[in-house]
Formats: C-alpha cells, structure tokens, sequence
C-alpha cells in the first residue's frame, strides 16, 4: 500500500492540514471529470483496493507523533472519498484520536443521497461538496459520471444534509470555459444554491493541466458569476488574481456587501487605502461585521 498521508501542508485556510489518501494506490472515482487533474481513468462505484481502517488510524497517529501540531485531518483520495466502503466507522475512530485536529472531507457529492454515506458526512467538521451542474446534460458531459448518477437527488440530499447538519458546509463549483459557464446554467446552480443554503461557495476554474483538452474561464467571468449570486458567500479561488483598486464610499460599500458579502482577499484587491478605513469606520458603527464562514472570513452587512 503505498503513502496513505501527505502533508502536513500548511494553508492559509486550515493551518497545518494532514492529507489523508483513501485510495493510495490508483484513482478509484465515479466521476472522470474533463478538469481532472489525474490521468482519465474508467469509472467505478466502489473502491477495489483500499487501506484498512486501521492502517489510515495507525499512518495518522505516526503523523501526529512525528507532527504535534496539526490542525486539520483533510480526507481524500485518488478518486472519491466516499466511495471508501469503510467511511463510518473510520470517522468516528477518527474523531476518537483527533485531539485539537478538525476533520474535513473533499467530495464530489455524487454519494450524498446515500443513507448511510450522508450520516457518515455528517461527522466531520467540514464538508466540503462538488456541484459543477445542475442540468443532468451538462453534469454527464463536464463530469464524466458513471451511470445511474442523479444530480436532482444530489441537490435534494444536500438541501437536507444542510438541515441536519450542525457543522460547516461548503459548495466548490469549478467553472469551465463553454460547458458550465453559460448563463441557463449559472441560472440553475445560482437557484440550487439558494436553495442548498451552504455556509460558504468556492468558486474556481482550471489552474493545473487537465485531463481532457478544456479550458479554464477568465477571472473577470468568475468575477461576474460571484455578482449574480446574490447574499451568498462567494469565495473566488483563483491563482495570481489581479489587483485593481478602486475608490469606494460608505454608500458604495454597503451597497457592495449589500448584494455579495467579500473575503479579506476580495477587499485587498479592491479597495484603496481610502476606502479600506471607510470599511473600518462602518465596521466601528456596527454596520458591517467580519463573519467567520466554515474557516473563511467575510465582511457582511450587520
């Protein structure tokens, strides 16, 4: 069995974060994105081969006496996650050992409407779930989904893990030019989403050589699609964004946040030195407050 852990990695977001890999060996996944970043690959709905629970408890319990300080059990895999038949019982041992450590799952979501993987979800202190599409057309051609997928009770099981779910939950949806960038599907996710209600939306696009011959979109379109997602957090992932700073009023910033709550990194590359103690006034006056949302802070309308 080869490397179970990687890491730890410091982030930005997490602190010291632990890779945990459920699939070491060969990319397992019912999905074989057009953006992925492993090689494309015949998709499966279980894993083949696979540690043993108490393989992945033994490789995290080295780690945390080689590494006393980490803050964040990050599970993924060479593939999907959930797909690992095991998924239970490895997260409540895991919650057993952890110490000060959160735990966060990486999923595509596709799973989520199973009973027994959504209770398992339910476990972990952040989830953090795919949704590239919401029209069955557009999430079989961009995320290659092995058959009998259903994207309808996808979103349904997340409006309701939602509901149930006392800990952070978190959207990434991963753009791509010409396929999920066109306006009748930013349309739909942008309803799923409101519907869905996650703590946070990480938007992005291709930043690593992927699988298939795509293209990433502009950061000015993901730009764009954060505006129209209205009194959502949106996070914008993306590499090397341009700065261009602008002059804003009182006025303006409420009416700013009033429609999109911003990021710490949304403000630094945006606002002047003006306009950034303009913000602290207002937040001074208790007419804006900084959120923390499942790790990430935003400047929201009181």
């Amino acid at each position: 069995m080869s490397n179970i852990i990687f890491g730890p990695i410091p982030s930005r977001r997490f602190g010291i974060s632990l890779g945990v890999d459920l699939s070491p060996d060969t990319k397992q996944c019912n999905f074989d994105c057009l953006y992925c970043e492993l090689k494309p690959a015949k998709t499966v709905d279980k894993m083949n081969t696979y540690p043993s629970v108490d393989e992945v408890l033994e490789a995290i319990e080295n780690s945390f006496k080689k590494y006393p300080k980490i803050d964040m059990i990050t599970i993924t895999a060479n593939g999907e996650p959930t797909l690992y038949p095991k998924l239970d019982e490895l997260i409540t041992k895991i919650n057993k050992i952890k110490k000060d450590a959160k735990t966060l799952i990486l999923s595509n979501g596709s799973t989520i409407y199973n009973q027994e993987i959504f209770d398992a979800l339910l476990k972990f202190d952040t989830v953090k779930l795919s949704l590239d599409c919401v029209s069955q057309k557009c999430f079989k051609k961009l995320d290659r989904i092995h058959k009998n997928i259903d994207i309808e009770k996808i979103v349904e099981s997340m409006i309701s893990f939602r509901s149930k779910s006392t800990k952070s939950f978190v959207l990434e949806i991963l753009f791509v030019k010409d396929l999920n960038d066109k306006d009748s599907e930013i349309e739909l996710l942008y309803e799923a989403v409101k519907k869905i209600n996650p703590h946070r939306v990480d938007i992005g696009t291709i930043d690593r050589p992927p699988a298939y011959e795509v293209k990433p979109v502009s950061f000015e379109t993901l730009e764009s699609i954060a505006k129209r997602f209205e009194n959502i957090n949106v996070n914008i992932a993306f590499k090397n964004r341009p700065k261009q700073l602008n002059s804003y009023t009182n006025d303006e910033i409420l009416s700013l946040l009033e429609r999109r709550p911003l990021t710490l990194e949304d403000i630094d590359n945006m606002f002047d030195e003006n306009s950034k103690i303009e913000l602290q006034k207002l937040i001074e006056l208790n007419k804006i407050s900084l959120v923390d949302s499942a790790g990430l802070n935003f400047y929201k309308i009181c």
